[in-house]
């Protein structure tokens, strides 16, 4: 029995009513065995939260909100049914299960259906610090929106207009539990302030914004600095134009990196490599990226904000290399996906955990100054990506770079090249960590890049 609950919080035991929780994940695995159910697992969700938004100073719009949710699949031997339900009274879960029950009757037989194995089961809950609960009045939360968007309207008098400023603070709680005897249970929060305004001269308009999130409120930056920066990142772009279509190395600014890094994952991960939907089948062994490269998932770093106890099937996380030495080192896999490979899952249901990019001691100017000439992307548009043949074309903006240095601004360009080509094409990775995701990666200078302008 793999019981993770007591390392809930007293106080978010109290919030949640936690005891009825795990009460009501206990009837649902009971009344599933009772009907017959060779094998069930149950997850619930419950998030509360408070989001404000204002434009040009008024209240455009304040939510509260408290959603909760209860999922059941059921195995009866090979077939899986399943159900979700919002309404928790013991006669909802009890129908829950019927009609999970019923759709398990009716399903197909698939070898690969079922429950992650009990020996991967968590057995340790880490205190991962994941919960920084902020209780803030909703008059607040406004005046720390107004105070964001008025720093980047009064900046600048080409600060023309504004798209607004928002404020957003979420608790959740998510809960575990399947037939191996395994509950766990871990809670978390997440805050968010950002702005995005416009700025116009004689050369026309130009948008930007600028955002910090964090687990803990003590941790965001503060209204003038997500203002001031809003502003700034939109003023900069005044009299973009395009550029001189041809190839150019071209350094992805950290922000949209993490992007770059987001196709590889999506490429390794079980699901489409199992269907073989993915550029990279069978690229287990195989080098991508430069022989100083790592690619590493860190799921129990304190306060991060792809930290987890264990995944959505219960499974441990532990650290791991995607990426050594260039090398793909591992997949991303769940139970189902790795065993329609033959593999292990690699306790990744739900995604990845903290994904870092290994970097250089090379901050962003320098990047420039190796680049010379070149292109800086800041913003990219479209989903032009074709996960299965690698090919990659995305409508881009940001500044031409001569000799080491930001000159102009640009826009109306495609950046275009092959996945694998880009991957294998990167010269480094800044020092200019963006930690605002669950992909933590510098500034990325890719070599040979086609660059469509004029």
């Amino acid at each position: 029995m793999s019981d993770l609950m007591q390392s809930i919080p007293g106080e978010v035991a109290e919030e949640f009513a936690v005891a009825e929780l795990r009460d009501c994940i206990g009837l649902v695995l009971e009344a599933a065995k009772s009907a017959g159910a060779d094998a069930v697992e149950a997850g619930l969700n419950i998030e509360s939260g408070l989001s404000v938004n204002v434009r040009l100073g008024e209240v455009d719009t304040l939510e509260y909100h408290r959603d909760k949710g209860l999922g059941v699949t059921v195995y009866h031997g090979t077939r899986k049914g399943s159900a979700s339900t919002t309404d928790l009274s013991e006669r909802a879960l009890r129908e829950t299960v019927r009609a999970a029950c019923d759709i398990a009757r009716y399903t197909a037989e698939d070898p690969c259906n079922g429950l992650a194995p009990a020996a991967r089961m968590a057995h340790d809950a880490p205190d991962l610090d994941l919960w920084h609960p902020w209780n803030i009045a909703a008059e607040e939360a406004i005046e720390h929106a107004r105070a964001t968007e008025a720093t980047a309207l009064e900046l600048d008098p080409r600060i023309r207009n504004s798209e607004g400023a928002s404020l957003n603070t979420h608790s959740g709680l998510r809960l575990y539990g399947n037939s191996h005897g395994f509950l766990g249970g871990y809670a978390s929060t997440r805050h968010s302030l950002n702005a995005a305004v416009i700025a116009e001269d004689d050369s026309g308009m130009q948008r930007d914004y600028w955002y910090t999130v964090s687990r803990d409120p003590g941790q965001l930056e503060s209204a003038d600095t997500v203002g001031r920066t809003a502003a700034e990142r939109a003023l900069r772009r005044l009299g973009a134009r395009p550029v001189a279509t041809g190839p150019q190395p071209v350094i992805f600014e950290a922000g949209v990196a993490r992007g770059l890094i987001g196709h590889f994952l999506r490429a390794i991960n079980g699901n489409a490599l199992y269907r073989r939907a993915s550029f990279l089948v069978d690229s287990l062994g195989e080098t991508l990226f430069p022989d100083w490269m790592r690619i590493d998932e860190r799921p129990h770093l304190r306060g991060a904000l792809g930290s987890a106890p264990f995944d959505s099937e219960g499974v441990a996380t532990a650290p791991r290399d995607l990426v050594s030495h260039g090398t793909v080192q591992g997949y991303v896999l769940d139970s189902y996906a790795a065993c329609q490979l033959g593999m292990e899952t690699t306790g990744n249901a739900g995604g990845t955990h903290n994904v870092f990019v290994s970097h250089q001691d090379m901050d962003f100017d320098q990047l420039l100054r190796e680049m010379d000439e070149g292109i800086v992307v800041t913003e990219l548009m479209g989903q032009g990506v074709n996960n299965v043949t690698g090919d990659y074309s995305r409508g881009a903006s940001g500044f031409r770079v001569e000799g080491g240095r930001i000159v102009a601004p640009v826009e109306e360009i495609t950046i275009a090249g092959n996945l694998r080509d880009m991957f294998a094409g990167i010269r480094h990775v800044g020092s200019d960590l963006d930690m605002r995701g669950n992909i933590v990666t510098g500034s990325i200078l890719v070599d040979g890049m086609t660059v469509a302008g004029e």
